[in-house]
């Protein structure tokens, strides 16, 4: 492999999505005019929706479920096969689970952590290379990134080209404690990211969480309004909550913003102290399954129409039918820009 260093796209990850960087005077103007754009008519989304940014043409989307093991060097050896074999399918996306290139556990993520930005991450490299030499676009699931002296769970996104598109650092850590059940906090060991990220791609406008993130309907209707067609959660949910909650979240926000949404979950190893959940996942914009699998090692595939997200917003236009006077989502992060 030609380990030739990713270029890394202009303004990927700029911005702060809280909005919480513009000093105490801007912020003071930028909440009073969200208070007066929300109350006014019928704006239920501020700033108003974008229209959906769509490929021009239909493609297939490929999700691989890995098996994920104690060594790095397989890891990403098995990550790079089956994004090839996504690709020999006539996949133009391929997407990989969150934290497939290290077991999913705290003092894993630290020894395995890579540092992304100086160039010289194999995991990333990997992706990059491989994205280039197949020409798909490549949502590389997650890898701990080590940053400074921090840790995040990064998902990057790579272009046909090679191109890093975007990183997106994992908003919502993964902090709970079921007595009897689960007890996991990744806060022990990673940071919170502090951005959304909504990237254009060969495949149109893609909005990217992480396992977690899903959870929070409101970054979903904000990728939404920012025109993404598709939300794309690499994930690991576990054996407590993955039978009750996987399904039920990921098919809410693809039915709650009539958009697809694809999950992609490593594949459950008995050996693991861990043990994911697996099921990866697409879904439609009526919230129908397209594609899905069980918990061993695979790949599912989905012909992706985004004609159907018009289809399914005319048949149901619930975006002229929110009640802007009684409600409003606000996405910060662009409203800060335009004060």
């Amino acid at each position: 492999m030609n380990c030739k260093p990713y270029a890394v796209a202009a303004a990927a990850t700029a911005g702060a999505f809280a909005g919480f960087t513009l000093g105490s005077y801007r912020t003071g103007l930028a909440a009073r005019h969200l208070r007066t754009m929300c109350s006014s008519g019928n704006v239920a989304r501020f700033p108003s929706s974008q229209p959906v940014q769509k490929p021009l043409h239909p493609f297939k989307v490929g999700l691989c479920q890995l098996h994920v093991g104690t060594n790095k060097a397989e890891n990403i050896l098995g990550a790079e096969a089956a994004i090839r074999e996504a690709a020999s399918k006539g996949a133009k996306l391929v997407v990989l689970p969150e934290m497939w290139n290290c077991p999913y556990a705290n003092e894993s993520f630290p020894m395995f952590a890579e540092n992304i930005d100086d160039g010289d991450s194999p995991s990333a490299l990997m992706l990059s290379n491989t994205a280039r030499e197949l020409g798909v676009v490549v949502v590389g699931g997650s890898i701990p990134e080590r940053h400074g002296d921090q840790l995040y769970n990064t998902c990057c996104v790579f272009s046909t080209e090679g191109t890093l598109l975007a990183k997106h650092r994992k908003t919502h850590l993964f902090d709970i404690d079921i007595p009897g059940k689960i007890t996991f906090k990744e806060s022990d060991t990673l940071t919170p990211g502090e951005t959304g990220t909504v990237v254009d791609t060969e495949v149109g406008r893609l909005g990217i969480g992480i396992c977690f993130d899903v959870r929070f309907p409101e970054l979903a209707a904000v990728y939404a309004a920012r025109g993404a067609s598709m939300l794309i959660y690499p994930g690991a949910f576990n054996m407590v909550t993955g039978p009750l909650h996987w399904q039920l979240l990921h098919q809410a926000r693809a039915v709650d913003n009539q958009i697809f949404v694809a999950c992609c979950s490593p594949a459950r190893n008995p050996a693991a102290a861990y043990q994911a959940w697996g099921h990866s996942t697409i879904f439609g914009p009526f919230a129908e399954i397209l594609a899905s699998c069980e918990a061993e090692p695979g790949i599912i595939y989905a012909d992706i129409d985004p004609t159907q997200i018009d289809t399914r917003r005319a048949n149901m236009p619930l975006a002229h039918q929110r009640r802007g006077d009684l409600y409003c989502l606000t996405d910060r992060e662009n409203a800060s820009k335009i004060v």
